[in-house]
């Protein structure tokens, strides 16, 4: 049981931190930063988060367990009953509205290596990996990272940023990209 002023602190961290990331972008955040706007020392950040990644990942974790209920008893295209190719659509257009609203969040929790430690990142992979075998694709261990990898907080910052595209025209792209990298690989006719 949390003790309710390690509760308080745990709040305003995450407080602090949300409002931080959102100003100035993760990665021009740093603890200091965070101890300091939350007024909570050094010790107390660092005991319960080690870095900013561990902040990010709690921030994010309400987020990701929302899109992952959806994936598991939602309702078509994104829950059970639609084609793999049309799920693995609706996912992508789920992550990158997931990209677009949290972002400067998954910049900080879900870059590099990092992020393929993540439970999340963890629960994508057999997300997928489930769509491709479902809709029999040959090798789907060897496939499954590369269709994740459109999704990396590090891509579609750049999209954005970089080459100026906006959510719609990324989300029409991946849904072309899960069609036919499924097409012709679907389970007979009637399943959604």
């Amino acid at each position: 049981m949390e003790r309710a002023d390690a509760a308080r602190n745990r709040a305003r961290i995450l407080e602090a931190a949300e409002r931080l990331f959102a100003a100035k972008g993760a990665p021009n955040v740093t603890m200091e930063d965070i101890a300091r706007a939350a007024g909570v020392g050094r010790g107390t950040l660092y005991r319960r988060y080690p870095d900013r990644a561990a902040i990010a990942t709690a921030m994010l974790d309400e987020h990701e367990k929302a899109l992952q209920r959806e994936l598991i008893g939602g309702r078509p295209p994104l829950g059970p009953g639609a084609t793999p190719a049309r799920r693995l659509a609706a996912f992508y257009a789920a992550m990158v509205g997931l990209l677009e609203s949290h972002s400067h969040l998954v910049l900080g929790a879900e870059t590099g290596r990092s992020r393929f430690a993540t439970g999340a990142y963890g629960f994508w992979r057999a997300h997928v990996r489930s769509l491709l075998v479902a809709a029999d694709v040959p090798d789907p261990d060897a496939l499954v990272e590369i269709a994740l990898a459109p999704l990396a907080p590090e891509v579609y910052t750049f999209q954005r940023e970089g080459r100026g595209l906006g959510p719609e025209r990324i989300t029409a792209a991946l849904e072309e990209l899960a069609l036919r990298l499924l097409a012709g690989h679907a389970p007979p006719a009637g399943d959604g």
